[in-house]
């Protein structure tokens, strides 16, 4: 029946792109008997590396404005920029992935990724800062971050493990975050933030030798039905209310972890908690996100996708409101990030899969990166909109209602994603 929204997902199939019966051999067809498992690695060691460098940037924000004589806004700003540029760069490259293949998109983000940090560390200016790390390094991120190997995997992998195989990539990425927070720390520390920013810039220029090993996925050649071209495949993404629901509800989940990542250590700092405690609660948010993220892709391949992700959505402000109202310790802290870790970027996965169950896995860089740009507009308000209340009012209590608020908004925008393929929509030619 059409208007029966199964509880399940349906059958995940090999998918081609949006209004296409099926995939096109001649782009990345699922490798059987673990041939796809370098890929994976490859993606994985790479996830590391550009997820923990770019969750690093909040331990920078209190050193770098004292030092410069930024105000917090100016920090924001900029960094509200990079994920902007992200969700920006992230869908003009997601489609140069899926055309050229994901191994030159890779190489160009970390190239790119690498003179961000630099420019970062010599950067005198906000301008100068917003066009370095906003700018540049949010480009970067996009051609570097899960859009480009999520969508690696979801062509590569068989359907009915691709669910896991997103849980295992986001994990990897929390666990970089895990690794860098307390190395940033420590790198602050020891060497000042200029130095720190300079070693982060080495250390991403490893994905150039990583990104060799991600030629799991075969760039678009030959003739291509009409029904699978990027245009068509956009079109039909566009006219289905589900694909919308789907960009707003994302957008929810970059406001409210971009704001937990950037402000959570300054908001901690101000109430009298040393430093480390900031860096500890977002590295400890990173370590249980593995956890949190595998446990989603098991759950992604069992249970319908939109109803997790709107448990999540509300798991969220229901976790954050407790934070709030409980007296503020070290303890209070951990507790908190170890539970927010588990929900942390759990969306990741489910969405992803998500969008390759409904829209299929021909076009999944372009169309999974149309999905994130709505996460990155959400990012940039949460960023931005963060270091803007607390210059305006002096604190952050207007910054925690809207996270609140919009975590109850993005699970009334999952209940109506009809999750069936888009093809099997469709009526039957008389």
């Amino acid at each position: 029946m059409a208007g029966a929204d199964q509880r399940a997902d349906p059958p995940a199939g090999r998918g081609g792109a949006a209004g296409a019966p099926g995939a096109s051999p001649a782009q990345g067809a699922p490798q059987p008997d673990g041939g796809w498992l370098p890929v994976l690695l490859f993606g994985c060691a790479i996830l590391v590396i550009s997820t923990g460098a770019r969750s690093s940037f909040g331990l920078f924000m209190p050193e770098m404005t004292q030092a410069r004589g930024w105000s917090r806004e100016t920090f924001s700003l900029a960094i509200a920029l990079q994920n902007l540029m992200w969700g920006l760069g992230g869908s003009l490259l997601g489609a140069m992935a899926d055309r050229f293949g994901s191994m030159r998109t890779l190489l160009f983000g970390a190239l790119l990724y690498v003179a961000g940090f630099f420019g970062m560390a010599w950067a005198e200016s906000g301008l100068t800062l917003s066009l370095t790390a906003g700018m540049l390094m949010g480009v970067a991120i996009g051609g570097t971050s899960f859009g480009i190997i999520l969508a690696t995997l979801g062509k590569v992998v068989p359907p009915e493990k691709r669910s896991l195989a997103f849980g295992i990539g986001v994990a990897a990425g929390s666990f970089g975050q895990f690794l860098f927070l307390p190395l940033t720390g420590v790198l602050l520390s020891a060497i000042g933030w200029q130095a720190a920013l300079l070693v982060h810039a080495g250390l991403v220029a490893l994905i150039l030798l990583l990104a060799l090993g991600v030629r799991g996925d075969v760039p678009l050649a030959g003739p291509v039905a009409p029904g699978e071209r990027m245009g068509a495949a956009m079109r039909g993404a566009l006219g289905d209310r589900s694909f919308h629901l789907l960009f707003w509800g994302y957008f929810v989940c970059g406001l409210q972890v971009v704001f937990l990542a950037l402000h959570l250590p300054a908001y901690l700092m101000d109430k009298g908690m040393p430093a480390q405690i900031g860096a500890n609660a977002v590295a400890l948010i990173g370590l249980f996100n593995v956890i949190g993220a595998f446990s989603a892709g098991v759950l992604g391949q069992r249970m319908s996708k939109k109803w997790l992700l709107a448990s999540i959505y509300i798991a969220r402000s229901i976790v954050i409101s407790i934070f709030l109202l409980l007296p503020l310790s070290a303890w209070s802290v951990y507790v908190f990030s170890a539970v927010t870790g588990l929900l942390w970027l759990s969306t990741v996965p489910i969405t992803n899969a998500l969008v390759g169950q409904i829209w299929g896995v021909r076009h999944l860089g372009l169309l999974g990166g149309v999905i994130f740009l709505g996460h990155q507009i959400g990012s940039f308000l949460g960023a931005w909109l963060g270091g803007r209340i607390f210059d305006t009012t002096g604190s952050y209590d207007w910054a925690w209602a809207m996270v609140i608020a919009f975590g109850l908004f993005a699970a009334v925008m999952h209940a109506p994603i009809d999750q069936r393929p888009l093809t099997a929509r469709r009526p039957a030619p008389a």
